[in-house]
């Protein structure tokens, strides 16, 4: 028995691969994963937009976080397999769209069809007593009237309304296109950073500044605009009955150039600093208290604001101070309470996210605090493992507390602190453009009639018509036409 099966050379299994790819089914496929592919960035927090949340995340569940970092869940837009779909899509597009662009362009300047032998087989065909030597010439106005393409056949005309739909369906999918260069363009040419920054401090666009920064792969340091931020003050708005947040204020002197003039502005969460194609957004907040620690003799050997990262809603918030010039050093875990409360299980907690009474809560270690070994540490962390706890206090604002007889810490008051997101995003013009062009295409789709009307004239007058894929509309055409060929 032969085998009649035929066998796919190396070139033709790569053209049927691409024929796959490139079909319409395919590209919904893709998107359709895509959307379901950005669902964990949406549930679970980013590095690149919430780093605070992510280690938050590492600290409540480090089992579970360890293997969903391994499948990038708290890097879903830059991991392998999201950036395989968004470039397969971007392909399939590409060569789904584009050559029936192409098709469509060709065909735009077509005439309709001929008139079909048969009018009785169409849609709501029908037969009027019209005058047949003036039938076509009043048709022709009345097709004119409503926006038809007209084509003149012996004793017959074609008509056609609605091609539009198809050039809004394009039109929706090329846009697709744009969006997705939009974005391509924003992931390798921009880049994205945050920084927290005291109130009363300047923050100054360079990548030293930021306390973790994210490059495109193309992107350039010389890209980076020179600007820089002052802060001058920080207001927080809290509802009394859910301590949910209601307003944030921040009030900054900015000048575009470092040592140009600078000009006031207000910063809220939804109206951020602008500098070409970088924005800088107001994210999250905290606080930084203000200690000052002296060594036995009494000499100041550190002041000034350290920054807590907040653990809860209403910012109870925890921190290091780090003294490596003491002898022996000396580190500080802290907790920073902005309304101090106390529970019996609980112990103490913040009760309201406002600092109405703020009391810092630090525990004294003395040791090796891992500085001089060459292995980088986290500003917010403490290793005490080569360390011992040499005292433990609860300080209200002004007060001392002497450690061992090496020194004293004196909690001075706090300041508020800002997370700023500094956004490079080149390709957001080119998204904005594509969007607005896609729901425009959208809606000349949904909203585009393609229909075809015929009029014959024989031994009587006959009409017929067809609507694409049974729109409704056309029957009330072919009978208005009617009225309008008997009236005349």
């Amino acid at each position: 028995m032969s085998d009649n099966r035929t066998e796919l050379s190396g070139f033709g299994f790569f053209r049927y691969l691409w024929r796959q790819l490139t079909s319409m089914r395919t590209a919904l496929i893709l998107l359709l994963l895509l959307g379901i592919g950005a669902i964990p960035g949406s549930i679970f927090p980013q590095r690149t937009q919430n780093p605070m949340k992510v280690r938050e995340y590492f600290i409540n569940n480090p089992g579970i976080a360890e293997w969903m970092d391994r499948f990038k869940l708290f890097d879903v837009y830059g991991s392998p397999w999201f950036s395989a779909i968004y470039l397969l899509l971007f392909i399939s597009l590409i060569g789904c769209v584009l050559p029936r662009s192409w098709e469509h362009f060709k065909a735009i300047g077509a005439k309709p069809p001929l008139t079909p032998k048969n009018l009785d087989r169409l849609e709501f065909y029908r037969v009027t007593n019209a005058d047949k030597a003036e039938a076509l010439n009043n048709a022709e106005l009345w097709l004119k009237k409503h926006h038809f393409r007209i084509r003149h056949n012996p004793n017959s005309i074609s008509a056609e309304k609605g091609y539009a739909r198809e050039s809004g369906n394009l039109l929706f999918h090329l846009s697709l296109i744009v969006v997705l260069i939009g974005i391509g363009m924003s992931s390798v040419f921009g880049a994205r950073g945050e920084a927290i920054v005291n109130v009363g401090e300047r923050f100054i666009n360079t990548p030293t500044s930021y306390d973790n920064l994210s490059a495109g792969r193309f992107f350039k340091l010389e890209d980076m605009h020179s600007f820089s931020i002052t802060l001058k003050d920080f207001k927080a708005e809290y509802d009394l009955a859910t301590n949910a947040p209601i307003d944030y204020t921040l009030t900054a002197s900015v000048s575009e150039d470092v040592e140009g003039p600078s000009v006031t502005r207000v910063v809220k969460v939804n109206r951020p600093l602008t500098f070409g194609s970088t924005r800088v957004y107001l994210q999250a907040n905290g606080y930084s208290p203000l200690v000052t620690v002296t060594d036995k003799s009494g000499a100041i050997i550190f002041r000034g604001a350290v920054p807590f990262l907040p653990q809860d809603a209403n910012l109870t918030s925890i921190g290091a101070i780090k003294i490596p010039d003491m002898n022996p050093q000396i580190g500080f875990i802290g907790s920073f309470i902005p309304t101090a409360d106390r529970s019996a299980s609980r112990g103490a907690f913040s009760s309201f996210p406002e600092a109405l009474d703020p009391h810092l809560l630090i525990s004294v270690f003395q040791g090796d605090i891992g500085m001089d070994n060459g292995v980088p540490q986290s500003v917010y962390r403490l290793d005490t493992s080569n360390m011992e706890r040499i005292g433990l206090k609860e300080l209200v604002i002004g007060e001392s507390y002497s450690f061992n007889e090496v020194g004293t810490i004196t909690f001075d008051g706090f300041t508020p602190w800002v997370n700023l997101q500094i956004v490079r995003d080149p390709g957001k013009g080119y998204a904005l453009v594509g969007s607005v062009l896609a729901i425009l295409g959208l809606l000349i789709s949904l909203f585009t009639r393609r229909r075809r009307i015929w009029i014959k004239v024989g031994d009587v007058v006959e009409i017929a018509g067809l609507s694409k894929n049974n729109i409704e509309g056309l029957e009330k055409e072919i009978a208005d036409l009617t009225t309008w060929l008997e009236e005349r």
